[in-house]
């Protein structure tokens, strides 16, 4: 009997360490991978039929009167990334619950003189006047509050990879920083509407669709803050 128990136990204690490993063990990560609709969407084509070949204004990918936005893929824009976040939040929720309950079984009584008829309900009173009192209190109170402001503002250039048929650009791009054997990443995703360039070149990170920024730290003071892989198996395992 004890065989089997322990059987049935070591499958569940295996399934309850390793969802908490996985569960608390990994770091957040961001999959830049584009989205499904940029990969179903057929790229655009370049359409190359000019009306005016001659003309002294200039055709074609770098006409001589135009401004310098980017058009084409592989092209470069500048993203501008200007994120705010501040929130704030509190909550509080108080119960409170009061319930008495009485409950008796009821007396008999007789009608005539007989004795033999005063004496058995006598007897019936005796067992069946029975009474049941109780009383319940509860209580709960609960209070929160959460406050979170947060602010990062850099500029990441990133390159046209796809154009898309209805004119929209798929863009990414990756800047990385070694400073004093730290080591800074930036990388940004995300599909932007060419009409939204300004004239310098530059878009704004509000204005890009399914962005994704990922801004993240490698080094010795990275290491030194994180805790080690001990400590998180110990922490994801440990039921108290």
């Amino acid at each position: 009997m004890k065989k089997i128990f322990l059987l049935f136990l070591l499958p569940t204690y295996a399934i309850l360490f390793l969802s908490g490993c996985t569960a608390n063990l990994t770091d957040p990560e961001i999959s830049f991978e584009p989205p499904v609709y940029v990969e179903q969407m057929p790229s655009r084509e370049d359409e190359k039929d000019y009306t005016s070949t001659g003309s002294i204004f200039g055709q074609g990918d770098n006409p001589l009167f135009s401004d310098h936005k980017a058009m084409h893929v592989n092209d470069i824009v500048r993203v501008v990334i200007s994120e705010n976040a501040k929130s704030t939040t509190t909550g509080s929720r108080q119960l409170s619950e009061n319930d008495t309950t009485n409950l008796g079984g009821g007396v008999f009584s007789s009608a005539g003189g007989n004795p033999a008829v005063n004496s058995k309900v006598g007897l019936l009173n005796g067992v069946a006047n029975v009474g049941f009192t109780s009383t319940t209190n509860n209580a709960f109170k609960g209070q929160g509050s959460a406050t979170k402001d947060a602010s990062f503002v850099t500029t990441v250039s990133a390159r046209i990879v796809k154009v898309l048929q209805n004119g929209n650009y798929y863009i990414t791009g990756k800047r990385e920083i070694l400073v004093d054997d730290q080591k800074q990443i930036i990388q940004i995703s995300g599909v932007i509407r060419p009409y939204d360039i300004d004239q310098y070149n530059k878009i704004d990170s509000a204005q890009m669709s399914d962005a994704k920024i990922l801004y993240k730290t490698q080094g010795d003071v990275d290491r030194a803050t994180k805790q080690g892989w001990g400590t998180k198996i110990i922490q994801a395992v440990w039921p108290f």
